[in-house]
Parts: C-alpha cells; sequence; structure tokens
C-alpha cells in the first residue's frame, strides 16, 4: 500500500465480519471521490474475519490490511499506519454511516482542522440505530467528562466517522487497542492542542444479522479508566488540595484549644481526624506528580505548555532540606512534650493538652518522611527524561 501514489485522502474501515455490508461501504466512498475527482485509497482493516468480508472487500476496489492484533483500536491503527495520505476518514464497515456524504468532512480538513468529528445528535439517528443507553446515557456522559477533564468541545465523542490529519495522528502515541481508541482520539487531539471541529452526520440502523462488537458495560468501564488515567491532576492533585485545605485550617484552628459551633464541641478527636488530611494529601500530590512525569515521558500526554511550580521546585537536594525542617520541628516539639512530662514527675498528663502537642508532631515526622521518599523518587524518574523529546521544562 506505500508503493501506491500518494493519495489526498486514505478511508479506514475496521471490519471483523462485516460481509453482508462492506462491499457496500467501500463502493459508496470510493463514487464519492471519484465523482469529486479526488484521489482516495479506500483501506479495510480485517481484524479477522472468518466469513467473505476480505474478499468482498477487495473485488469492491478496496486495499485490504490483515490486523492480527484484536481490537478496534488495532485495526484502525494499522490501517492508519498504512495509508498514504496525508488525510484519514475513519468508519466503520456496518453501513451505519454514509460514505456517499463526506463533503463536510473534506471541506474542514482541508480548512486545516487537524480533527473532524461526526456528531450524530445534530445529523440524526434513525429509529433503533443507537441503543437507548449509549443514546440517552453512555455517549452524553462520556462527552460530559472530556469536557470536564479535558476542556473538550465535542458533543459526541464516540461518533464513529470522523476525520483527521495523519501528521498529527502521529504525534499523539495512540495507545488503546480496544473501543476506548475512540475517545482517546479526541481527548488527545485536545490534549495536543489541535485543532477540532464537529460536523452533523446521520446515523442508520447497521446492515448486521449479528450482535454488535461494542460491549455496554465492558467498553465503558474500559473508556472511564481510561480517561481517568490520562488525567492526573483530577485524580490526585485536585483531591489532594482539598485534603490539605481541610486539614490545615481545621488542626490550625483547633491546636490551640477546643471549639464549639452550636451544641457541636470540637476537640482532639476531631484534630486528630483532620490532621489525617495533611499527610494524605501531600501523598495523592505526590503521586499525582509522579503519574504526570511518567505520563509525559512515554509520550502517554504531551509535554506541559508552561513550567509547572511543583515539577521546578522539587528536587532530590530540595527535598532532603525541606524534609529535614519537618523532622526537627516534630521532634523539637516531642521533646518540649517530654520536657513538661519531666517537670510534674512523669507522672500522667492531661490527654486534652499534650495530643495537641504530639498530633502536629507525628503529623511534621510522617511529612517529612513523604517528602524525603518522593524527592527521591521525583530524581529517580527525572533521569531518563534529559534525552526525551517529550521531557518537562527544565
Amino acid at each position: 500500500m506505500r508503493d501506491e501514489p500518494l493519495a489526498e485522502f486514505a478511508v479506514i474501515m475496521p471490519c471483523l465480519n462485516e460481509a453482508r455490508t462492506v462491499q457496500s461501504c467501500v463502493k459508496k466512498a470510493k463514487q464519492f471521490f471519484e465523482s469529486r475527482n479526488i484521489k482516495a485509497h479506500i483501506i479495510v482493516a480485517d481484524n479477522g474475519s472468518t466469513d467473505d468480508s476480505c474478499a468482498l472487500a477487495h473485488q469492491s476496489g478496496a486495499h485490504v490490511v490483515h490486523v492480527p492484533e484484536r481490537g478496534y483500536g488495532a485495526a484502525l491503527h494499522h490501517g492508519i499506519i498504512t495509508a498514504n495520505a496525508p488525510y484519514i476518514i475513519m468508519g466503520d464497515a456496518d453501513d451505519s454511516y454514509d460514505f456517499s456524504a463526506l463533503d463536510k468532512f473534506i471541506l474542514e480538513l482541508r480548512a486545516g482542522n487537524d480533527l473532524v468529528m461526526g456528531n450524530r445528535f445534530l445529523g440524526g439517528i434513525d429509529a433503533g440505530a443507537m441503543p437507548w443507553l449509549h443514546r440517552y446515557l453512555g455517549n452524553p456522559f462520556f462527552s460530559w467528562f472530556a469536557k470536564i477533564l479535558f476542556k473538550s468541545r465535542i458533543n459526541d465523542v464516540y461518533c464513529g466517522l470522523r476525520g483527521f490529519s495523519k501528521k498529527a495522528y502521529l504525534e499523539m502515541n495512540m495507545c488503546s487497542k480496544g473501543m476506548e481508541f475512540a475517545v482517546e482520539l479526541v481527548v488527545k487531539m485536545h490534549l495536543f492542542k489541535k485543532q477540532v471541529c464537529e460536523v452533523p452526520v446521520v446515523l442508520r440502523r447497521d446492515g448486521r444479522d449479528r450482535a454488535p462488537h461494542l460491549k455496554t458495560w465492558h467498553d465503558g468501564w474500559r473508556t472511564f479508566r481510561f480517561m481517568l488515567l490520562l488525567s492526573p491532576q483530577w485524580v490526585f492533585q485536585f483531591p489532594a488540595v482539598v485534603l490539605l485545605t481541610l486539614g490545615l485550617s481545621i488542626s490550625t484552628l483547633l491546636v490551640n484549644g477546643p471549639l464549639s459551633l452550636g451544641n457541636a464541641n470540637f476537640d482532639i478527636h476531631t484534630l486528630l481526624i483532620f490532621s489525617m488530611f495533611v499527610p494524605l494529601g501531600i501523598q495523592l500530590y505526590t503521586f499525582g506528580v509522579f503519574a504526570r512525569i511518567f505520563s509525559v515521558s512515554t509520550g502517554l500526554l504531551p509535554k506541559p505548555s508552561k513550567r509547572e511550580f511543583f515539577y521546578d521546585l522539587l528536587s532530590l537536594e530540595f527535598g532532603i532540606i525541606f524534609a529535614a525542617v519537618f523532622f526537627v520541628i516534630g521532634i523539637s516539639i516531642i521533646l518540649l512534650a517530654s520536657l513538661s512530662w519531666i517537670e510534674q514527675g512523669f507522672s500522667g498528663l492531661e490527654a486534652r493538652v499534650v495530643m495537641r502537642w504530639l498530633i502536629p508532631s507525628t503529623v511534621s515526622i510522617i511529612v517529612g518522611v513523604q517528602i524525603l521518599v518522593a524527592s527521591f523518587i521525583f530524581s529517580i524518574l527525572k533521569l531518563p527524561l534529559a534525552n526525551n523529546k517529550n521531557s518537562l521544562p527544565s
């Protein structure tokens, strides 16, 4: 396929036992581009069909790529890599999308958009073409979730008909092998600051005589999990900030004495609980930093576009100094409490008094250990980034 003359567009159709419909899809796509006098290659990425799909696709004029690695994303990726064209249009081979109506995709890609997404909610969904659960719950939820986590502007993230620049695609180090590939492509286009737009498309009832390959709950969970993995900031760092804010503010109020709010009294028990939030918050934040570094170093996430305070601040040397400060504070408070105990002849101390000394000192020592360990791990993770093109700002 790579030896064929360069075309302007390549249409990629993932295929797994689509003998009833693949021929119709290929013919519609070929007729569309021929009628517009546009050079295009039609590629059927076969994912292990056991029916006549491959033979029928070949007879219809498509180039068939055999993809042994199973999965929707794997099939599409191999087809895209094979394509010898700057623009890719992908769509299912089940005849649910009309390959004779691609004018809007052509127009928007030529206008400079890196991703042109179809939107079935704008174009129309035929009766019975989309399961109720997907139409009113799954797709709207994932589209909304992508907006919250990644500032996506797409309203139909699972639409199977879309066009994109191959150059932009190759920059994003796509890794999903299954159905979550569809969402990963949308999310990464936004993360990599690519130009994205939507066009209306019509979804029709597919021509299958079997159940669809999409497994609602299994693929839904994989998509949800993958979106979280791409967002360490939301998973780790935002909860960390909440925990640290609550822990530090409430602990500071209670360390000097009990507080009353109406009939409720807050004392050392509340102090103990909220003090626990501080090391938890620090632990979550450092985990978020580690996740970001790993994701950037492997190309899963793009290099940050601006300097980030925590990355610049935390080094092994700074971590050792900072940890030592917390160690000194914690041990000093324990020594002061011990002196008070000695002055009272080693007699029993009032719990409400001494715990206001011991809780902050214990938290301070724990935080010191966390910072020390985190600075070592951070320094180890930074080692392979020195010569990595995706490395963090130095």
